[in-house]
C-alpha cells in the first residue's frame, strides 16, 4: 500500500499511526496538495489527503473510509474502535469530534493565510466552534484516565492528539492548554509514544 500525503495532517497522520499499530507494510509518499498537487491528482481527483493506494491498484480517498478498510484487514480484538456498545458509539463521536476540531483548523488557516481581505466574522466563528469542540473532548478526557476506552489506545486517542497537534501548530497562541488540562495531559501522553514519534512532522505552512 501507498500512503500519500505530509504527517504534518491529522488525517494523514492518524492513518499512518494505525498502519503501524496494525503492523499493515506501507509506501510513504510525502506530497503536499500544493506544492504536489498534480501528482496528488493522479490518484485522487479532489487533490486531498490522505489517499490510499492499494496493492490491487484501487484508491482510497478520505481517512474514516481508510481507516474503515484497515480496521477490516485485522482481527476484531484488534481494531481500534471498542467493538461493543455503548463504547464503539462514543468512541466514533469522539473521534467525529476531534476530525471535526482538525477541520476547522484547516478551513480557519486558509482563511488567514490564504484569503484577502480575511472575513473577520467567518475567522471568529472557526475559532468559536474550535473552542466549544475543545470544551465537549475536554470534559470527556476528564471522566477517565489512561486511554480513552478500554485498555489500550484507539482511533480516538490518536484523532484527538493528531488534531490538538495540528491546530496548536497551525494556530499558535490559539489553544491555551491550562484551559484543557485533561486533553492537554492526553496529548502529552500520546506523543510520548514511540509510534507517534515516528509518524510526526512539523507543521509546514504551504508556501
Amino acid at each position: 500500500m501507498i500512503l500519500i500525503g505530509q504527517y504534518d495532517s491529522s488525517f494523514v497522520r492518524r492513518v499512518g499511526i494505525a498502519l503501524r499499530i496494525y503492523d499493515l507494510a506501507f509506501e510513504h509518499r510525502p506530497w503536499s496538495v500544493f506544492g504536489d498537487g498534480e501528482r496528488v491528482r493522479a490518484f485522487n481527483p479532489l487533490m486531498r489527503v490522505p489517499t490510499l493506494v492499494l496493492d490491487d491498484g484501487d484508491v482510497l480517498v478520505d481517512s474514516h473510509s481508510i481507516l474503515d478498510y484497515l480496521d477490516g484487514l485485522v482481527a476484531p480484538e484488534r481494531r481500534l474502535f471498542p467493538q461493543g456498545e455503548p463504547e464503539r458509539r462514543r468512541a466514533i463521536k469522539v473521534a467525529a469530534l476531534a476530525t471535526g476540531l482538525a477541520d476547522k483548523g484547516v478551513s480557519l488557516f486558509y482563511e488567514v493565510r490564504l484569503h484577502e481581505p480575511i472575513s473577520e466574522a467567518w475567522a471568529g466563528r472557526l475559532r468559536s466552534q474550535i473552542k466549544a469542540t475543545l470544551t465537549t473532548l475536554e470534559h470527556d478526557r476528564a471522566l477517565s484516565e489512561g486511554p480513552w476506552f478500554g485498555k489500550r489506545i484507539g482511533h480516538s486517542d490518536i484523532a484527538v492528539a493528531c488534531a490538538w497537534r495540528h491546530v496548536s501548530e497551525a494556530h499558535p497562541g490559539l489553544i491555551d492548554p491550562g484551559e484543557y488540562p485533561s486533553l492537554s495531559a492526553h496529548s502529552r501522553r500520546m506523543e510520548a509514544l514511540p509510534v507517534f514519534q515516528e509518524i510526526s512532522q512539523p507543521f509546514i505552512p504551504p508556501a
